[in-house]
């Protein structure tokens, strides 16, 4: 693996530790797709530190225990912004 990836992967995993930022929010700070950032987050990530991908794993899991609450907020925003215009 590129030591470039290698960088951007231990980068990626310790943002969501100290932030728990979303993969959306952390493929926007790395100028990254999702996709990559989840690839990174779950596959890369396993192969250089298991014990930070353990870390890692909970915090993903966390987010998707949450995501109907995240989704639920997302959109209620989105209509009181919409209806404040």
């Amino acid at each position: 693996m590129k030591r470039s990836i290698i960088k951007r992967v231990l980068g990626e995993a310790f943002h969501i530790i100290n932030t728990e930022d979303t993969i959306r929010e952390i493929a926007k700070i790395y100028k990254v797709s999702k996709s990559t950032v989840h690839k990174d987050l779950n596959e890369r990530l396993y192969s250089i530190d298991l014990k930070l991908h353990a870390q890692v794993s909970d915090i993903l899991k966390k987010h998707i225990d949450e995501r109907h609450i995240r989704g639920g907020e997302s959109t209620r925003q989105k209509y009181l912004k919409l209806n404040n215009l």
